[in-house]
């Protein structure tokens, strides 16, 4: 099994995010959207890659689709940033990744409508349309922030409110394009610097995690350590060890 081989399962996949025609309903709040195409790009990846990778377990968003217990296990969002996807806005995607005795080692983020597919393996760095990939080297005053509000999670938004607060008067300015992986991998290509999300699925970050690291960028959580890649989790980033320091400095200043 190779990089490869995931890239054109997922490219495949994409024929699947239709422009029109597909239905839309909510996960139980009217933030949390789910299309019918959200399901059908989930079927297709797990039928092909459980083929790709006999005995192989999967972490998906839809549909409560959970067996995690196997040493190889794919880390699926079958479309991240539904909510622009249901709007013809084009930030939006499929991410996958294949963690391997709880290491992330394979991770494709494409961006269909975007036109860009973003690739890492673990040691082999980090590419975009095949072309490497590394982050900035901007300091935090010049660095741009991406950041939200906890969309599924409004009780949280004073604190997220404050603590962007915080950063946005520290840094260059604020960006926003609701879609997690997205902007993770904007961050691995050099397009921000920062990052602040207080409350993300595994599936939002497993393989964009990956690509930033491997674009020489940091991602952690509160603790300082690697986000969960079994249950949700804060997601802090930089481009570099000091940024993200400051940023996680800044977050553990209002969160204990």
């Amino acid at each position: 099994m190779t990089l490869e081989q995931i890239i054109a399962i997922v490219r495949e996949a994409s024929s699947l995010m239709v422009r029109d025609g597909f239905s839309i309903t909510d996960k139980g709040t009217r933030e949390n959207l789910v299309t019918s195409s959200d399901l059908a790009v989930q079927h297709f990846l797990t039928e092909r890659l459980a083929a790709l990778l006999p005995g192989s377990g999967f972490l998906c968003e839809e549909e409560n689709f959970e067996d995690t217990a196997h040493r190889n296990l794919w880390i699926i969002d079958p479309i991240d940033g539904t909510a622009n996807y249901a709007r013809g806005n084009a930030n939006c995607c499929i991410s996958v990744a294949l963690v391997q005795d709880s290491v992330p080692t394979m991770g494709v983020v494409f961006s269909p409508w975007r036109d860009e597919l973003y690739a890492a393996e673990l040691g082999k760095g980090a590419t975009c349309n095949g072309n490497p990939i590394s982050v900035s080297r901007r300091s935090f005053e010049e660095g741009l922030l991406f950041s939200a509000m906890c969309t599924y999670h409004k009780e949280f938004s004073r604190t997220c409110s404050d603590i962007i607060y915080d950063l946005y008067m520290e840094c260059n300015d604020l960006r926003r394009i609701g879609s997690a992986a997205l902007e993770l991998c904007q961050m691995a290509a050099g397009q921000a610097e920062l990052y602040f999300e207080m409350r993300l699925m595994p599936w939002d970050y497993a393989a964009a995690g990956l690509i930033l690291r491997e674009a020489g960028g940091i991602i952690c959580s509160l603790d300082g350590n690697a986000p969960s890649l079994l249950a949700p989790d804060m997601v802090i980033g930089g481009n570099n060890e000091t940024n993200c320091r400051r940023v996680l400095e800044t977050v553990r200043r209002h969160i204990s």
